[in-house]
C-alpha cells in the first residue's frame, strides 16, 4: 500500500472487544510516570521526532477494543479511528494532523470530506498537508510545529472515539492538551491551553480545516448574512495548501494590512478589507481570504456537486476564517476546497497565570 493510502484511508472494521483494564503507556517506552498537573505531561520531544514504538502502542490499546489501531510511518505514526457505522479518521501524531474523516451518508455508503495532500519535497522526504491542524503562537513564540504525544485512548466502536494528544511549550511552561472525538455524525477537535507563567500570557492560533468540494459554482456557504468580516491574506503554515497564485507576495500583503489596518476600507486593488457579508447563500466562485469577527457559532457548507453538506461550529473562539481559492482551478483537483478556520487572530486570547482555556471546533453531518 502507498504512503497516500495510508494517510487518507482508513482501515477495515475493527471487532469490538470487551475493554481490559487500563495500563500506564508512552510512546518510546512502556513505563511512564503521571506529573500532578491539570493533565500528564511527557518529557518534550526532541527534533526530528523520537521513533514511536507502534507494536507497543496496539499491545496496548487496540486490544482494548477501543476502535483504534495505529501504523507507523517514518517519524509519524498513525492512529485510525473506525466506528461500526462506517464513519473513520486518521490522525498523525506527534504532528497532530488529521488528514481523512469520512463520514456514513444517507444513501449507505461514507464519504471522505476533508482535502489531503501528500507529495515529496526536494529532499524526498513526505509533505502531508491539508485536513485539519493546529497552529498558535504564544506571545513572541510560534508552536505550530507543536510534538504531540498520545496520552489515552477512550471510548468503544459503537458510540464514539476519543484519542488524547498532550504536549507542553516554552520549558515547560505552557501546557498543551488536544483532542479529537470521532462521532456517529461528528468529528470534534479540542484544544486546551495551561498558562503556567507567572505573568499574563497573549495566545493567537487556529484550527484549520480543509473541507473537499466539487467544484466553487456548486459550493455555498449558507448563514453568514450579516457578519462583520475583515479581508486578510490567506493564512500560511506548514500544513495549509495554498494555490501559487495566491501566496505569491503573502509578506508584502500582510505587512501592509498590518501597517494600514484601520485607515482605509479598501485596498488599493479595490478589494474591500472591512465589510459585512450580504449573502446569506454565499456561492465560493471568488477567490476570498477573510476573518469573520461575527458570524454564528455554527454555518454550513453545501456542495450540490457531491450531494452532502457539513455544519461547521466552534466554541471559545470568536473569529471564523474562510479562505477558497476561486473557480480558477481544475475541478476535482488538488485546489478543490475550502478552508475553514476556528481562529483567535484579530482578537488575541489573554490568559493570566496558571488559566485554563479551551477552544473546539466540529465538524457535523446532517446527511445521516
Amino acid at each position: 500500500m502507498s504512503i497516500a493510502s495510508k494517510l487518507l484511508h482508513p482501515p477495515p472494521t475493527i471487532p469490538y472487544t470487551p475493554p481490559r483494564p487500563f495500563l500506564s503507556h508512552s510512546l518510546h517506552r512502556p513505563t511512564a510516570t503521571r506529573l500532578g498537573r491539570a493533565f500528564p505531561l511527557p518529557g518534550v520531544a526532541s527534533v526530528p521526532y523520537q521513533p514511536i514504538n507502534v507494536d507497543y502502542l496496539e499491545d496496548e490499546f487496540n486490544g482494548q477494543g477501543h476502535g483504534v489501531t495505529f501504523e507507523g510511518i517514518g517519524d509519524e505514526c498513525l492512529a485510525k479511528l473506525r466506528l461500526e457505522n462506517g464513519g473513520s479518521a486518521i490522525l498523525m501524531f506527534p504532528s497532530g494532523l488529521i488528514t481523512s474523516y469520512k463520514s456514513p451518508m444517507w444513501h449507505g455508503g461514507s464519504v471522505e470530506l476533508l482535502h489531503s495532500s501528500v507529495s515529496e519535497d526536494k529532499n524526498g522526504d513526505v509533505v502531508v498537508q491539508g485536513g485539519v491542524s493546529v497552529a498558535l503562537d504564544c506571545g513572541s513564540h510560534r508552536l505550530e510545529n507543536v510534538s504531540w504525544d498520545l496520552h489515552n485512548v477512550k471510548g468503544n466502536p459503537r458510540e464514539s472515539i476519543q484519542v488524547e494528544l498532550i504536549s507542553r511549550g516554552l520549558e515547560g511552561k505552557v501546557e498543551l492538551k488536544y483532542t479529537v472525538t470521532l462521532g456517529e455524525d461528528v468529528l470534534t477537535s479540542e484544544l486546551t491551553v495551561c498558562n503556567n507563567k507567572q505573568t499574563s500570557l497573549e495566545l493567537k492560533g487556529y484550527i484549520l480545516s480543509h473541507l473537499t468540494l466539487s467544484t466553487p459554482e456548486a459550493t455555498f456557504a449558507i448563514g453568514l448574512e450579516g457578519s462583520n468580516f475583515h479581508s486578510i491574506p490567506p493564512f500560511s503554515s506548514n500544513h495549509a495548501i495554498i494555490p501559487p497564485d495566491c501566496s505569491s507576495g503573502l509578506t508584502q500583503r500582510l505587512q501592509g494590512i498590518v501597517s494600514g489596518w484601520g485607515k482605509s476600507s479598501q485596498r488599493e486593488s479595490g478589494e474591500e478589507i472591512e465589510g459585512e457579508e450580504m449573502d446569506n447563500y454565499k456561492q465560493l466562485v471568488d477567490k476570498i481570504s477573510r476573518i469573520y469577527t461575527s458570524a454564528p457559532r455554527n454555518f454550513t457548507i453545501i456542495d450540490r456537486g457531491r450531494r452532502n453538506s457539513v455544519v461547521i461550529g466552534r466554541d471559545g473562539f470568536d473569529e471564523v476564517y474562510m479562505f477558497s481559492p476561486g473557480s480558477n482551478h481544475v475541478y476535482y483537483g488538488e485546489y478543490s476546497y475550502v478552508c475553514i478556520g476556528q481562529s483567535a487572530i484579530l482578537k488575541p486570547i489573554l490568559l493570566e497565570p496558571q488559566q485554563l482555556w479551551t477552544g473546539s471546533q466540529y465538524l457535523y453531518n446532517p446527511n445521516l
